[in-house]
């Protein structure tokens, strides 16, 4: 099981020009390869492999033109040709989209295996640099000088900010929390970034809301200065950093609500929603994309993973909020503005959000008795083995 560190690193100015020149050749070496994959392709229908482009940057270092490769460690070229050979395989498997140009307005990484770097008593030491890099450590629990790193990845942010992230091996499979016999059905939303089937309400921060009004007058500032100034770079660092900062309260956001989740239950059913097709209304994708469910459903598979807890994922098309948790008459149709309402059958009257998770809850129970729980370690398409035609709930459990 691998665990990674990510820690802020504060380099000096020596170290920060290595870097930056290693983050361009990085990005050379990428797009070069990537184009000449798409040449070889397209022209000729050949495929590459990775040994190809390796042999493709020796090339390129020799063909007189390119001598600057020299000047920094090989070993972040060669990692970042494994990344995109890794990208395309995920790519011709359907778990991702063609592999892009990177840019160098983006963030910009570099990584380093145990070849080039060395980590001995809480010194981090990169090839092509005399002295170490300073950085701090945020976890009090845990001993650095014990961690034996197998790759370390330096980043920058466009906000000026250096991360050093710290890939471990960890021989433990799981810390298996002791149980406590609870079970909760999530229902995501947007008004209420989480309903609970106990009646719990999570209120969405909305934290890209609160921060728009101040993030469209930086970005009018930085529309004003003149292209390739400094002035206008000042002002699009501004704007990074006022991302960042919304980036970061909902990181911590979602961290905090996911381990709350976890620590308290033994069971969380969630549905499989399609994030991805829901952002395409242009309506709500904003709001969709600021809510982070998909973020939220990863940290609750390797957290339930790390910690002997149960994630079951039910299917999208499963009636939860047209059902009625009580007696299980589902009703024709419910639009999305009815809020509450009331059951037919039984005359239960039904806050709608809530309703929904009582029968995610139901329907997660019912695939976990029937031993198919899942708590994936897989990519996040997959999904747990709910039936996929809809049923009627009878009395609160449904027909799998």
């Amino acid at each position: 099981m691998r665990t990674a560190y990510k820690v802020r690193v504060y380099p000096t100015s020596e170290q920060a020009a290595v870097l930056n020149r290693t983050f361009g050749c990085v990005r050379l070496v990428w797009n070069k390869a990537l184009a000449w994959r798409h040449r070889r392709y397209h022209l000729d229908g050949d495929t590459t492999s990775y040994a190809q482009t390796d042999r493709y940057l020796t090339e390129l270092k020799r063909d007189g033109g390119h001598d600057f490769l020299y000047e920094v460690s090989s070993v972040p070229l060669q990692q970042a040709l494994r990344h995109q050979y890794t990208a395309f395989l995920n790519f011709f498997s359907g778990r991702a989209k063609y592999p892009r140009f990177k840019s160098r307005h983006g963030r910009q990484s570099a990584t380093y295996t145990r070849s080039a770097f060395r980590w001995k008593d809480r010194r981090l030491l990169l090839a092509k640099m005399d002295a170490p890099v300073e950085f701090v450590w945020s976890w009090p629990d845990i001993d650095p000088t014990t961690l034996n790193p197998t790759t370390v990845t330096i980043s920058r942010d466009p906000d000026g900010r250096w991360y050093a992230s710290l890939t471990v091996e960890t021989s433990a499979d799981a810390e298996p929390l002791s149980p406590n016999g609870s079970a909760v059905g999530v229902d995501l939303g947007i008004s209420d970034f989480a309903v609970l089937s106990t009646g719990e309400k999570i209120a969405n921060p909305r934290h890209l809301d609160r921060k728009a009004h101040n993030l469209a007058r930086y970005q009018r500032r930085m529309a004003r200065k003149q292209r390739d100034s400094s002035n206008r770079a000042k002002a699009k660092a501004k704007v990074a950093r006022a991302h960042t900062k919304v980036a970061d309260a909902r990181a911590d956001f979602l961290h905090t609500t996911s381990t709350r989740l976890v620590r308290d239950h033994d069971l969380i059913v969630i549905e499989d929603l399609n994030v991805s097709g829901m952002v395409r209304n242009r309506r709500l994708a904003r709001a969709i994309s600021a809510c982070g469910w998909g973020e939220f459903r990863r940290q609750l598979e390797y957290k339930t993973a790390r910690y002997g807890r149960h994630l079951v994922v039910i299917n999208r098309w499963y009636p939860s909020s047209k059902t009625c948790s009580v007696c299980g008459h589902l009703l024709a149709e419910l639009s999305l503005s009815t809020r509450h309402w009331t059951c037919p059958g039984c005359g239960t009257r039904h806050d709608r959000d809530v309703n929904a998770a009582k029968n995610i809850l139901a329907a997660g129970q019912a695939v976990s008795a029937c031993g198919a729980d899942v708590s994936h370690a897989g990519p996040p398409g997959v999904r747990s083995a709910a039936k996929q035609e809809a049923q009627p709930v009878r009395a609160g459990i449904p027909r799998l």
